[in-house]
């Protein structure tokens, strides 16, 4: 009697109630199929939709005011300009064999205009792959030993000290140029910085210092100023005039300016500094002309996807445009301008904006097919350049050390007259100048506007609010695929049921249904480890691989493969057997493995998003749709006849160089491929410190094997 009234009251007890956000996490684990497929489309059109979705460009700080005042540059300081560069194309200075009458030429038109003036001197460093030189600095190189009068560079620099300033900042103007082989453009641009500087050292209202440094671009534009900056942030208390004096003899030339000018103590033979840098401008000229008007081209991308503060393309943007009447361009990937599919997508959206206006006037969807092209193969450029981790100009020096920088690459009509030249010489000075007086502007840094973007024109941008919604929808089924696998491999026995048996086990579970029963996933987690770890042994091979002389990049990739899969062997040979559960093996494997990517993923998308962005296109499908082969042609089904053919053309494309391959022969034709190509490609990677090269190498290549193992496990 008393036992039946204690089943009744333990009847009678209320049952625990389960917590929404673990119903609703049971849910979507228990249609993870259909969540990985809602998920996935949305993402891939989210990415199509942001050209759609770009924002016009603004000015967030109100302090820059650009375009507020009008220009100073006048004919004066354009004729200035024509001096030096008179004087640097004279037959003199061409007969010069290290360049350095060029060198004394521009610190003596320096010392002239009453600017502080030294020489820095700077080695040219060889890029080495070393694995503790890794996470350094990108010009962290070897120091040629030879120390001849050629084996080294100098940089001319000239400071203007600001009337109103405290010296505390300063305004970096740079100018690339190789007086070894100097070209017309490369001298155009060191009359425009002239012409500037000349203007800068008159005027009254700078509260910025101003720093102009010809960069000596012998050994590269980018090694010259990286040089320069580093010796600019280290502490240095040596002059040029103790380094190697002796060797040399041409270098006492330099030393003539100070006994020549009557400027006295501006000269120094010591490294000068100014204040904390605000912003640097990188100015170029390019040889080659444009036929229709003149155009100026921004460089924006530093290392690891670094971009500078939107505002400074912003201004020199408007300026450009609208003070100077230049046309600005930005990078394109051309060969998506004459795609038909991106032309039909764009008709479609088109039409859909054109619907949604019709309901509803405000909502402003849709734009032109044309505009949808361009922005497409901007976007696309930039996330590509964004994602390879290089800077694509001089500038990305700068931002190694946070400061925001461009590159301005001017590209003239064609024209050879003098008119053309004191044309280009005015309106570059000019946008120079407009630019220079805003950044003086600033009571601080550059901090209002985006730092995470994604250009699709000059005057367009998607912001990361906007683009973080594609990545995030590719990446969200993973967790939940993830935890259905784990639940299906814990409670099913046999690998060869039916996709609708393996889903049961969740739809029939409650919030203590789902536990660990199983230790045996710890046997897939050691595979894992032990992929990984072999992804990093191969991405410290090139290492050694560098060591062998006289090799070259095809030899270099075949003997990479070679090793590679040598190593892959024998960490395979060390896993011990797994016979006794061998059937559900794949599936413990492939929850790892997504688990996997998805830390991955996540990690990449804080230190270089675009390089996320790539690998969640390329992994995501491959590794959410990865099955044993046998399974899909022992149920002979048309849905797994489909899933092999998706399984082996993402497994050629999702491999890294396929991938590379693929991209290459769409860009510039299958006529130019080459294996050592991509040997040249990851050494490029590894030679700019690209987290990228981290990612493919330790992520992506990783996860490829695995799905690979996964395919072709004996199920």
């Amino acid at each position: 009697m008393a036992e039946t009234n204690e089943k009744s009251e333990t009847d009678g007890k209320p049952k625990p109630r389960v917590r929404p956000i673990v119903r609703l996490g049971i849910f979507l684990i228990s249609h993870s199929f259909l969540v990985s497929v809602v998920c996935c489309t949305a993402g891939v059109l989210a990415l199509f939709l942001l050209p759609v979705l770009a924002k016009n460009t603004y000015i967030s700080e109100n302090a820059l005011m650009p375009g507020s005042a009008s220009p100073m540059l006048a004919n004066q300081h354009v004729s200035n300009g024509n001096r030096l560069m008179k004087d640097l194309t004279s037959s003199n200075v061409k007969s010069s064999e290290t360049g350095m009458e060029s060198q004394r030429i521009i610190g003596q038109y320096m010392l002239d205009l009453g600017a502080e003036v030294s020489f820095h001197k700077f080695h040219p460093q060889l890029n080495h792959f070393h694995p503790l030189h890794f996470f350094s600095s990108p010009d962290s190189g070897i120091v040629q030993e030879n120390n001849s009068c050629s084996s080294y560079g100098i940089n001319t620099v000239g400071i203007i000290r600001a009337p109103r300033g405290d010296g505390k900042e300063a305004i970096v103007l740079v100018t690339p140029y190789n007086a070894l082989k100097s070209g017309h453009g490369e001298t155009l641009s060191v009359g425009i910085a002239y012409s500037v500087f000349s203007l800068l050292t008159q005027v009254t209202w700078l509260a910025k210092d101003i720093i102009w440094l010809v960069a000596d671009s012998r050994y590269g534009e980018y090694a010259a100023v990286s040089a320069w900056l580093r010796d600019y942030q280290t502490p240095k208390f040596s002059s040029l005039s103790t380094l190697n004096a002796e060797i040399c003899p041409e270098i006492n030339n330099l030393y003539d300016l100070k006994v020549n000018s009557m400027t006295g103590s501006k000269f120094s033979n010591s490294f000068r500094r100014a204040g904390t840098m605000a912003a640097a401008l990188v100015l170029k000229v390019r040889d080659q002309s444009e036929q229709f008007e003149d155009t100026i081209g921004i460089y924006a991308e530093a290392s690891n996807g670094q971009m500078p503060n939107l505002d400074l393309i912003n201004v020199v943007n408007y300026l450009a445009v609208h003070r100077q009447g230049l046309r600005v361009k930005v990078e394109k990937l051309w060969s998506l301008l004459n795609s038909s599919w991106l032309k039909n997508l764009g008709e479609i959206f088109e039409f859909l904006g054109k619907v949604a206006n019709s309901l509803n006037p405000e909502w402003k969807f849709g734009i032109p097919v044309a505009e949808y092209v361009e922005g497409t193969a901007t976007l696309a450029s930039s996330l590509y350049y964004q994602a390879l981790g290089v800077p694509t100009g001089p500038h990305g020096a700068f931002r190694d050390y946070q400061v925001d920088a461009v590159t301005l690459e001017i590209l003239p009509k064609f024209s050879a007259d003098k008119v053309r030249r004191n044309d280009i010489l005015l309106r570059g000075g000019r946008l120079i100048e407009g630019v220079i007086r805003s950044v003086n502007n600033l009571l601080e840094k550059f901090h209002q506007s985006f730092f995470l973007y994604l250009l699709t024109s000059p005057g367009k941008f998607v912001s990361v609010g906007v683009y973080m919604i594609a990545f995030a929808l590719l990446i969200a089924p993973l967790p939940m695929v993830a935890a259905s696998l784990y639940v299906d491999a814990s409670s099913l026995g046999n690998c060869s049921k039916s996709d609708n048996s393996m889903t049961s086990a969740i739809t029939n579970t409650d919030e203590h249904g789902i536990s660990i029963k199983s230790w045996r996933w710890l046997n897939s987690a050691k595979l894992v480890f032990v992929v990984h770890l072999w992804g990093a042994i191969v991405s410290l091979l090139p290492y050694f691989i560098c060591q062998i002389p006289d090799c070259s990049p095809t030899t270099s990739f075949m003997i990479w493969v070679l090793l590679s899969v040598f190593c892959l062997l024998i960490l395979y040979s060390v896993l011990p057997s797994t016979k006794a559960s061998q059937e559900k093996e794949w599936a413990f494997v492939k929850s790892v493995t997504i688990s996997s990517v998805f830390i991955g993923l996540g990690l990449m998308s804080v230190i270089n998003f675009a390089t996320a962005e790539i690998g969640a296109l390329l992994m995501v499908p491959m590794c959410l749709l990865a099955r044993p082969l046998r399974l899909d042609i022992r149920a002979g089904t048309l849905r797994s006849f489909s899933r092999i053919i998706c399984n082996l053309v993402l497994g050629l494309i999702a491999f890294p160089p396929g991938a590379f391959f693929l991209l290459k022969g769409m860009l510039d034709g299958c006529g130019s491929l080459n294996v050592g190509d991509f040997w040249m490609w990851v050494e490029s990677l590894w030679a700019w410190n690209s987290a990228t090269y981290l990612f493919i190498g330790m992520v992506h290549l990783p996860c490829w094997v695995l799905c690979i193992h996964i395919l072709l496990h004996a199920c």
